[in-house]
């Protein structure tokens, strides 16, 4: 997208939650809440952990508030306490 691509927002394909599937448990050991996964047909291609992009445009396409759930599960993740 900084190179001049653009997105399109669609539904995930049975594979892409299956990529998200392999790749989440290890993911959410470290932490990590929210990623972006690029993939290109078949493929992961990049885990993004620092700067996962198009939110604010899957937002306003899809009309899904993910900002505020991510915020909700950081607030539930603090709340609990550090894990021992």
């Amino acid at each position: 997208m900084a190179a001049g691509g653009s997105g399109r927002v669609q539904p995930l394909s049975d594979h892409d939650r299956w990529i998200a599937e392999q790749v989440g448990p290890a993911l959410k050991a470290r932490g990590l809440f929210f990623v972006g996964l690029d993939v290109i047909g078949n493929y992961l291609t990049e885990i993004n952990v620092t700067s996962p992009t198009c939110l604010r445009e899957i937002e306003a396409e899809s009309g899904l508030d993910i900002a505020g759930q991510l915020l909700d599960v950081i607030q539930s993740h603090v709340a609990k306490g550090p894990s021992t």
